[in-house]
């Protein structure tokens, strides 16, 4: 089962938000287990729990570090595939020019609306739709391409279709980039219950340490949330504060 977009119901504010109560009242769970034992029981010893505590933040580091490579890896071949693809389709549009007028100039105007459909799509986040409407393009593009093949076989043609088909296979990489290389779900839920158990254990040292609550322990759990919220954001293409640029697609389409 696929449970990589299991969070994507939620705005990138609100899982701010749920991470912090969620790892809050877990410190909080923690700390009054810790009371209530320390009332009705003999002295635990800090020692080892303190040593306890400090290898699950280890771990909690490490696991947060780790998935934050994750993400940081599926956004950066975000901008290859949509620079690769900028390249492909002005490769196309150029070789187009050399196709028979008729045929070249249609071929030519699509290839504009189709930059304009890809840009409308990463601006308005519209990505359904888009593909609808590129698929359709290429459906189009291609059966011209079929056209010209029929009655010319010079090498332009075939140079023609090569980069044509290039587009179309870069459509393909850019959906799986985009929409599907996405954080597994599993290590999603892996996180999260870590980050539980590690703010429940550090609560729970608190707790055996002092009578009070450390302001500091708020600190720490708003500085977690705050680095998860970036991968989040880094995990969500076409939402949140970091987005892929389309600097050359835009570039490509004022060149056509």
């Amino acid at each position: 089962m696929d449970l990589s977009g299991w969070l994507d119901p939620l705005p990138i504010w609100a899982v701010f938000l749920a991470t912090v109560v969620v790892v809050l009242i877990s410190a909080e769970i923690g700390y009054r287990i810790a009371r209530y034992r320390s009332k009705r029981s003999a002295e635990e010893k800090e020692g080892p729990v303190g040593a306890m505590v400090g290898a699950m933040l280890g771990l909690l580091a490490f696991m947060l570090a780790f998935t934050f490579g994750l993400a940081a890896s599926r956004f950066d071949d975000r901008r290859h595939v949509v620079l690769d693809e900028a390249n492909a389709i002005g490769t196309t549009y150029l070789r187009a020019a050399m196709l028979p007028q008729t045929i070249g100039t249609a071929s030519r105007d699509m290839l504009r609306e189709y930059v304009d459909v890809r840009l409308e799509a990463a601006q308005a986040g519209r990505i359904n739709e888009a593909i609808s409407k590129s698929e359709d393009l290429q459906n189009r593009l291609w059966s011209q391409a079929v056209t010209v093949t029929e009655t010319d076989r010079s090498p332009i043609a075939s140079l023609y279709v090569q980069s044509l088909n290039e587009v179309i296979d870069l459509h393909a990489k850019r959906i799986m980039v985009a929409a599907q290389s996405r954080v597994p779900g599993a290590i999603w839920i892996a996180l999260y219950l870590l980050a539980i158990l590690a703010m429940s254990a550090m609560g729970y040292h608190q707790g055996l340490t002092s009578n009070k609550r450390s302001i500091a322990l708020l600190g720490l759990i708003i500085a977690f949330s705050a680095v998860l919220i970036l991968v989040v954001d880094l995990d969500r293409p076409g939402e949140g504060l970091l987005r892929v640029s389309q600097k050359s697609m835009i570039d490509l389409r004022r060149s056509m």
